[in-house]
């Protein structure tokens, strides 16, 4: 009982908390983290321990999935180097800077255990990026890049962080070759599990018509590709991002469109209540932990963690502007632009992965004098929050210093778009009016009503940018005072006994449906 009371005061919490962070313009991850320290510093509060299993099995496949699902594969494509060399070749590196400094640091630390800290660190956070890069003005290929690699790098990263536990605990001995012979090995079955699963879970899609029933398959389509590829001992991750890609491609032709719009609303949903709780509860072992471990060992341990995070930032650096000189020397790729190098460099914050893989650092192993353990936790919490928050904060700071404005690719891609769309749509209104000659009072209202959105789309390619924007809110707000006055004497209606609340729900389904397309 204690544990539910605990779940709905942190739903309660992360909604005040959001709310917050939207009207002071922070992003929410950071808040999320910073009101975890600060309650959980409450006395009485009970310690929230969260299981690293939880956040591997239930949080992290969805998160991925979703994400991957939303990604523009054109994108993922033509920036599948500068991803690669960033989920792979910068983690492997950040996470051997890492252990050596733990090695040098860190009293009674193994080798080992010195690799999987580094790989428990090493992984930028999808969430943490994407919240804080997609609101704003970055360009496309930036904020790409930077999903694309949080997609891709906990493969990685956990690949190492397994060896290296693995060694600490005797069972397995540790080579080269051995290690990027079964990196290879679980990477390629994990994408081949996420094809299979995409494939199988298409063609299911395609047969179902029922909207309730779609979105059950879509939540555990995630688990259907993580669950067995664990299973068979190669990446969970890959399969679910895999699976995200794939169907994410296909989502028009196996997906109806009440299915899209229900189904969108309760991703977006579900993730945010999942990364709004873990973000949360972050905090709140920070506070757990500060509060049991000796002062001075804290303190010596954080600031370990606080030379770790500066190692990483600057190994992320180097790294990053060695790829842009790189781009500059090769034909086959464009160069990164010295503002997206600096914006990249400082988007590496850690979050979810860092703090499930801290946590399932097994309690005991052989010869380990474990203090170990903690001194992982609290480094890598540490890491958390000199990144998140840090990093997070600055962030915005930092594009508008380098003048990092959004790229006018998008805007006129879109608007080239809907020109092609109204044009299709007018000629087939003619071949319609041959095809259904008693129908011509429609068919002259549509053709009317697509002209009409021609000379608006092509005004607005024409005008200057504050017009366009101008006459575009203007115009949205005539139509949305016509939908309001709807809805005012549909509740007219309802109240006086006209009509009943399953037919007021019906309609007014649909003006929602109508205000929603407008505002897109």
């Amino acid at each position: 009982m204690l544990a539910a009371e605990l779940l709905l005061a942190l739903l309660v919490v992360v909604a005040v908390l959001v709310t917050i962070s939207r009207k002071i313009r922070v992003p929410y991850p950071v808040l999320l983290l910073l009101g975890g320290l600060v309650v959980g510093l409450i006395p009485g509060i009970p310690p929230l321990e969260l299981d690293p299993e939880i956040v591997f099995l239930v949080v992290l496949p969805p998160i991925l999935y979703v994400s991957a699902f939303l990604t523009p594969i054109r994108d993922f494509r033509s920036n599948l180097k500068n991803i690669s060399s960033l989920a792979i070749g910068l983690v492997a590196v950040s996470a051997a800077v890492v252990a050596a400094l733990a090695m040098a640091l860190v009293p009674g630390m193994s080798w080992p255990l010195a690799a999987a800290l580094g790989a428990i660190v090493s992984p930028p956070d999808a969430v943490a990026a994407s919240a804080i890069a997609q609101r704003l003005a970055v360009p496309r290929r930036v904020v790409s890049i930077l999903e694309g690699e949080s997609l891709l790098n906990d493969a990685t990263a956990l690949t190492i962080y397994r060896a290296a536990i693995g060694a600490a605990a005797a069972v397995v001995t540790v080579s080269v070759v051995g290690s990027l012979a079964s990196f290879v090995f679980v990477a390629l079955g994990g994408i081949l599990i996420g094809i299979v699963v995409g494939l199988i879970t298409g063609f299911i899609r395609r047969l179902l018509d029922d909207t309730p029933v779609e979105i059950t398959v879509s939540l555990l389509t995630p688990y259907a590709a993580y669950l067995p590829a664990e299973a068979l001992g190669v990446s969970g991750v890959l399969a679910a991002v895999t699976t995200g890609l794939f169907l994410g491609r296909r989502s028009s032709l196996i997906m109806a469109s009440e299915a899209r719009l229900a189904g969108r609303a309760v991703w977006e949903s579900l993730v945010f209540l999942l990364n709004g709780v873990v973000f949360l509860a972050i905090g709140f072992q920070i506070s757990s932990i500060s509060r049991a471990m000796d002062r001075t060992t804290l303190v010596e341990l954080a600031v370990v963690g606080v030379l770790i995070s500066v190692a990483l930032i600057a190994v992320r650096a180097v790294w990053i502007f060695a790829m842009s000189l790189g781009g500059l020397l090769s034909k086959d790729q464009r160069p990164l632009r010295f503002r997206e190098s600096i914006v990249l460099s400082w988007a590496g914050m850690r979050g979810v992965v860092s703090l499930a893989a801290a946590l399932a650092v097994p309690i005991s192993l052989p010869g380990e004098a474990l203090p170990t353990r903690d001194a992982i936790i609290i480094i890598t919490f540490t890491v958390i929050l000199v990144t998140l928050v840090g990093q997070g904060l600055t962030l915005p700071l930092v594009i508008r210093a380098v003048r990092l404005g959004g790229d006018a690719d998008e805007g006129h891609e879109e608007s080239h778009a809907r020109q092609e769309l109204i044009e299709e749509a007018l000629r087939r209104i003619d071949d319609l009016e041959q095809k259904w000659p008693d129908h011509k009072p429609l068919i002259d209202q549509l053709r009317t009503s697509y002209q009409h959105r021609a000379e608006h789309e092509e005004q607005l390619h024409d005008a200057p940018s504050n017009e366009a924007e101008q006459e575009l809110v203007e115009h949205r707000q005539i139509r949305s005072d016509v939908i309001d006055a709807q809805r005012d004497a549909l509740l007219a209606m309802r109240d006086r006994g006209a009509i009943d609340d399953d037919v007021l729900r019906e309609i007014e389904r649909e003006l929602d449906l109508e205000e929603i397309r407008m505002e897109a």
